[in-house]
Protein backbone atom coordinates (compact mmCIF):
# COMPACT_ATOMS: atom_id res chain seq x y z
CA UNK A 1 0.00 0.00 0.00
CA UNK A 2 1.81 3.16 -1.34
CA UNK A 3 1.08 7.01 -0.25
CA UNK A 4 0.27 8.90 -3.93
CA UNK A 5 3.57 11.07 -3.82
CA UNK A 6 5.25 7.17 -3.56
CA UNK A 7 3.61 5.71 -6.44
CA UNK A 8 4.24 8.64 -8.67
CA UNK A 9 7.85 9.43 -7.64
CA UNK A 10 8.63 6.14 -6.76
CA UNK A 11 10.41 4.86 -3.62
CA UNK A 12 12.24 2.02 -1.96
CA UNK A 13 9.21 0.03 0.66
CA UNK A 14 10.44 -2.22 3.68
CA UNK A 15 8.26 -4.97 3.56
CA UNK A 16 7.88 -8.52 5.57
CA UNK A 17 6.66 -11.77 3.66
CA UNK A 18 5.66 -15.03 5.37
CA UNK A 19 7.87 -17.67 2.92
CA UNK A 20 9.50 -20.88 3.53
CA UNK A 21 13.42 -20.38 3.78
CA UNK A 22 16.22 -23.08 3.80
CA UNK A 23 16.58 -24.82 6.95
CA UNK A 24 19.38 -23.47 8.95
CA UNK A 25 20.12 -26.65 10.75
CA UNK A 26 20.33 -29.26 8.00
CA UNK A 27 20.90 -26.37 4.97
CA UNK A 28 18.09 -28.08 3.39
CA UNK A 29 19.22 -31.65 3.58
CA UNK A 30 16.57 -32.65 5.71
CA UNK A 31 18.61 -34.97 7.75
CA UNK A 32 19.92 -34.75 11.09
CA UNK A 33 23.09 -36.31 11.29
CA UNK A 34 24.20 -35.61 7.52
CA UNK A 35 23.69 -39.15 6.32
CA UNK A 36 22.42 -39.52 2.94
CA UNK A 37 19.39 -40.82 1.37
CA UNK A 38 18.13 -44.44 1.60
CA UNK A 39 15.83 -46.14 -0.92
CA UNK A 40 12.17 -45.92 0.24
CA UNK A 41 11.80 -49.82 1.56
CA UNK A 42 8.21 -49.51 0.49
CA UNK A 43 8.01 -48.28 -3.08
CA UNK A 44 11.68 -49.50 -3.35
CA UNK A 45 12.58 -45.81 -5.02
CA UNK A 46 9.15 -45.88 -7.56
CA UNK A 47 7.64 -43.19 -5.24
CA UNK A 48 4.64 -44.67 -6.22
CA UNK A 49 2.60 -47.86 -5.10
CA UNK A 50 -0.28 -50.11 -6.59
CA UNK A 51 -3.64 -50.62 -5.04
CA UNK A 52 -5.51 -53.33 -6.02
CA UNK A 53 -8.93 -52.64 -4.77
CA UNK A 54 -11.96 -55.74 -5.18
CA UNK A 55 -15.42 -54.61 -7.20
CA UNK A 56 -17.73 -56.77 -8.31
CA UNK A 57 -16.35 -55.97 -12.27
CA UNK A 58 -12.80 -57.68 -10.61
CA UNK A 59 -10.12 -56.26 -9.24
CA UNK A 60 -9.31 -53.07 -10.11
CA UNK A 61 -5.40 -51.90 -10.10
CA UNK A 62 -4.74 -48.04 -9.39
CA UNK A 63 -1.42 -45.60 -8.71
CA UNK A 64 -1.03 -43.95 -5.15
CA UNK A 65 1.60 -42.36 -3.99
CA UNK A 66 4.33 -43.88 -1.65
CA UNK A 67 2.94 -42.29 2.14
CA UNK A 68 6.19 -43.50 3.41
CA UNK A 69 8.59 -41.37 0.63
CA UNK A 70 5.75 -38.79 -0.08
CA UNK A 71 6.85 -39.89 -3.65
CA UNK A 72 10.67 -38.94 -3.77
CA UNK A 73 11.41 -42.31 -3.80
CA UNK A 74 13.92 -42.10 -1.14
CA UNK A 75 13.97 -41.21 2.99
CA UNK A 76 15.73 -40.04 5.17
CA UNK A 77 17.62 -42.18 7.99
CA UNK A 78 17.35 -39.21 10.64
CA UNK A 79 14.76 -36.43 10.17
CA UNK A 80 15.98 -33.25 10.88
CA UNK A 81 14.02 -32.14 13.91
CA UNK A 82 13.72 -28.57 13.12
CA UNK A 83 12.01 -29.45 9.94
CA UNK A 84 11.26 -32.80 10.04
CA UNK A 85 13.32 -33.79 6.97
CA UNK A 86 11.40 -31.12 4.62
CA UNK A 87 14.76 -29.24 3.87
CA UNK A 88 12.99 -26.04 4.30
CA UNK A 89 11.28 -24.39 7.44
CA UNK A 90 8.66 -20.91 7.69
CA UNK A 91 9.90 -17.52 8.76
CA UNK A 92 9.17 -13.92 8.72
CA UNK A 93 11.38 -12.26 6.06
CA UNK A 94 11.98 -8.19 5.51
CA UNK A 95 12.52 -7.26 2.01
CA UNK A 96 13.37 -3.81 0.31
CA UNK A 97 10.92 -3.40 -2.85
CA UNK A 98 12.10 -0.68 -5.15
CA UNK A 99 9.14 0.82 -6.12
CA UNK A 100 9.38 2.44 -10.26
CA UNK A 101 8.36 5.61 -10.47
CA UNK A 102 5.06 6.29 -11.85
CA UNK A 103 3.57 2.47 -10.57
CA UNK A 104 -0.46 2.30 -10.43
CA UNK A 105 -2.82 0.91 -8.61
CA UNK A 106 -2.97 -3.16 -9.93
CA UNK A 107 0.29 -3.11 -11.22
CA UNK A 108 2.89 -5.03 -10.36
CA UNK A 109 6.39 -5.96 -9.90
CA UNK A 110 8.67 -9.36 -9.66
CA UNK A 111 11.50 -9.79 -7.54
CA UNK A 112 13.78 -12.81 -8.52
CA UNK A 113 14.47 -15.04 -6.19
CA UNK A 114 12.57 -13.74 -3.38
CA UNK A 115 9.82 -16.22 -3.28
CA UNK A 116 9.88 -19.50 -1.68
CA UNK A 117 12.63 -22.17 -1.41
CA UNK A 118 11.01 -25.41 -2.78
CA UNK A 119 10.82 -28.90 -0.72
CA UNK A 120 14.14 -30.47 0.36
CA UNK A 121 15.75 -27.11 -0.33
CA UNK A 122 15.05 -26.74 -3.91
CA UNK A 123 15.65 -23.42 -5.66
CA UNK A 124 13.36 -20.27 -4.67
CA UNK A 125 10.57 -18.86 -6.59
CA UNK A 126 9.82 -15.18 -7.60
CA UNK A 127 8.01 -12.69 -5.30
CA UNK A 128 5.18 -11.16 -7.22
CA UNK A 129 4.19 -7.57 -5.49
CA UNK A 130 1.37 -5.83 -6.44
CA UNK A 131 0.58 -1.90 -5.65
CA UNK A 132 -2.67 -0.45 -4.02
CA UNK A 133 -2.35 3.38 -3.91
CA UNK A 134 -4.66 5.32 -1.33
CA UNK A 135 -6.18 8.20 -2.62
CA UNK A 136 -5.38 11.81 -2.01
CA UNK A 137 -7.09 14.08 -0.13
CA UNK A 138 -6.48 16.52 -3.14
CA UNK A 139 -5.00 15.09 -6.43
CA UNK A 140 -6.90 12.43 -8.24
CA UNK A 141 -5.28 10.36 -10.63
CA UNK A 142 -5.78 10.12 -14.38
CA UNK A 143 -3.67 8.12 -15.99
CA UNK A 144 -0.24 10.20 -16.30
CA UNK A 145 -2.34 13.90 -15.47
CA UNK A 146 -3.42 14.68 -12.14
CA UNK A 147 -6.54 16.37 -11.41
CA UNK A 148 -7.61 19.05 -8.54
CA UNK A 149 -10.21 21.61 -7.88
CA UNK A 150 -9.45 25.15 -7.09
CA UNK A 151 -12.28 26.82 -5.01
CA UNK A 152 -11.99 30.64 -6.41
CA UNK A 153 -13.62 33.91 -4.77
CA UNK A 154 -15.81 35.38 -7.81
CA UNK A 155 -13.89 38.60 -7.95
CA UNK A 156 -10.91 37.00 -8.28
CA UNK A 157 -12.65 35.09 -11.55
CA UNK A 158 -13.38 38.30 -12.91
CA UNK A 159 -10.19 39.91 -12.38
CA UNK A 160 -7.89 37.26 -13.25
CA UNK A 161 -5.11 36.62 -10.28
CA UNK A 162 -2.29 34.51 -9.48
CA UNK A 163 -2.50 31.67 -6.76
CA UNK A 164 -0.06 29.40 -5.77
CA UNK A 165 -0.52 25.70 -5.66
CA UNK A 166 0.91 23.46 -3.30
CA UNK A 167 1.90 20.61 -6.06
CA UNK A 168 2.22 16.99 -4.95
CA UNK A 169 6.09 17.31 -4.43
CA UNK A 170 4.98 19.08 -1.15
CA UNK A 171 4.31 15.27 0.40
CA UNK A 172 7.63 14.31 -0.39
CA UNK A 173 10.09 15.51 2.42
CA UNK A 174 12.95 14.89 0.09
CA UNK A 175 11.52 17.47 -2.53
CA UNK A 176 13.42 20.55 -3.13
CA UNK A 177 12.12 23.25 -1.65
CA UNK A 178 11.51 25.11 -5.06
CA UNK A 179 9.81 22.51 -6.52
CA UNK A 180 6.75 22.23 -3.44
CA UNK A 181 4.81 24.94 -5.28
CA UNK A 182 4.16 26.80 -8.24
CA UNK A 183 2.04 29.58 -9.57
CA UNK A 184 -1.41 29.34 -11.66
CA UNK A 185 -2.29 32.34 -13.88
CA UNK A 186 -5.98 32.77 -14.09
CA UNK A 187 -7.17 35.38 -16.51
CA UNK A 188 -9.60 37.71 -16.28
CA UNK A 189 -13.35 36.73 -16.85
CA UNK A 190 -12.43 33.24 -15.88
CA UNK A 191 -15.69 30.86 -15.86
CA UNK A 192 -16.62 28.55 -13.57
CA UNK A 193 -15.74 25.20 -14.67
CA UNK A 194 -12.48 26.01 -16.42
CA UNK A 195 -9.51 23.56 -16.16
CA UNK A 196 -6.35 25.29 -16.48
CA UNK A 197 -3.30 23.02 -17.25
CA UNK A 198 -0.17 23.37 -15.31
CA UNK A 199 2.50 21.37 -17.99
CA UNK A 200 4.93 18.80 -16.81
CA UNK A 201 3.53 18.73 -13.32
CA UNK A 202 1.84 14.97 -13.36
CA UNK A 203 3.15 11.51 -13.18
CA UNK A 204 6.34 10.64 -14.21
CA UNK A 205 6.05 8.19 -17.22
CA UNK A 206 6.49 4.86 -16.77
CA UNK A 207 7.95 3.53 -19.90
CA UNK A 208 8.66 6.80 -21.30
CA UNK A 209 10.02 10.06 -20.70
CA UNK A 210 8.48 13.03 -18.89
CA UNK A 211 5.57 13.88 -16.81
CA UNK A 212 2.04 14.24 -17.70
CA UNK A 213 0.26 17.36 -16.30
CA UNK A 214 -1.55 19.19 -13.95
CA UNK A 215 -4.99 19.66 -14.62
CA UNK A 216 -6.76 22.37 -12.10
CA UNK A 217 -10.57 22.90 -12.11
CA UNK A 218 -12.31 26.29 -10.83
CA UNK A 219 -14.93 26.19 -8.50
CA UNK A 220 -15.48 30.23 -8.37
CA UNK A 221 -17.74 31.42 -5.17
CA UNK A 222 -20.11 33.22 -4.51
CA UNK A 223 -19.26 35.62 -1.48
CA UNK A 224 -21.80 34.65 1.86
CA UNK A 225 -23.10 36.81 4.84
CA UNK A 226 -22.36 40.14 2.49
CA UNK A 227 -22.39 43.90 4.59
CA UNK A 228 -25.22 46.22 3.56
CA UNK A 229 -22.50 48.45 1.80
CA UNK A 230 -20.94 44.97 -0.35
CA UNK A 231 -24.90 44.44 -1.58
CA UNK A 232 -25.13 48.02 -2.64
CA UNK A 233 -22.23 47.81 -4.07
CA UNK A 234 -23.25 44.68 -5.90
CA UNK A 235 -26.34 46.18 -7.17
CA UNK A 236 -24.81 49.16 -8.24
CA UNK A 237 -22.27 46.69 -10.24
CA UNK A 238 -24.82 44.75 -11.59
CA UNK A 239 -26.90 47.74 -13.19
CA UNK A 240 -23.62 49.11 -15.10
CA UNK A 241 -23.87 45.82 -16.48
CA UNK A 242 -27.16 45.65 -17.53
CA UNK A 243 -26.70 41.94 -16.14
CA UNK A 244 -30.00 39.75 -16.80
CA UNK A 245 -31.00 36.14 -16.40
CA UNK A 246 -30.37 33.65 -19.36
CA UNK A 247 -32.25 30.14 -19.89
CA UNK A 248 -30.96 27.19 -21.99
CA UNK A 249 -29.15 24.32 -22.48
CA UNK A 250 -26.04 23.92 -20.75
CA UNK A 251 -23.20 24.77 -23.26
CA UNK A 252 -20.52 21.96 -24.40
CA UNK A 253 -18.22 23.68 -22.11
CA UNK A 254 -20.53 23.74 -18.99
CA UNK A 255 -21.73 19.78 -19.54
CA UNK A 256 -17.58 19.22 -19.62
CA UNK A 257 -17.65 20.91 -16.19
CA UNK A 258 -20.37 19.05 -14.60
CA UNK A 259 -18.78 15.90 -16.10
CA UNK A 260 -15.29 17.01 -14.19
CA UNK A 261 -17.11 17.65 -11.16
CA UNK A 262 -18.78 14.53 -10.52
CA UNK A 263 -15.91 12.50 -11.63
CA UNK A 264 -13.81 14.93 -8.47
CA UNK A 265 -16.30 13.90 -5.94
CA UNK A 266 -16.97 10.51 -6.32
CA UNK A 267 -13.83 9.48 -7.10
Amino acid sequence: TLELHEAVFGVDKRISVDTFVVCPTCVGTGSADGRDYVTCSQCHGQGQLTVVQRSFLGNIQTMQTCPNCQGYGNTIPSKCSDCSGAGRVQTTRDITVRVPAGINTGQRVRLEGQGEVGPGGGPAGDLYVEFQIIPHEVFQRDGDNLEMILRLPMASAALGTEVPIKRLEADWEDSPREDREGTLQVPPGTQPGTRLVMKGMGVPKLRGRGRGDLGVTLLIQTPQDLTEEQRELLRQFSELRNEVHTQGNPTKEERGFFSRLKDAFTG
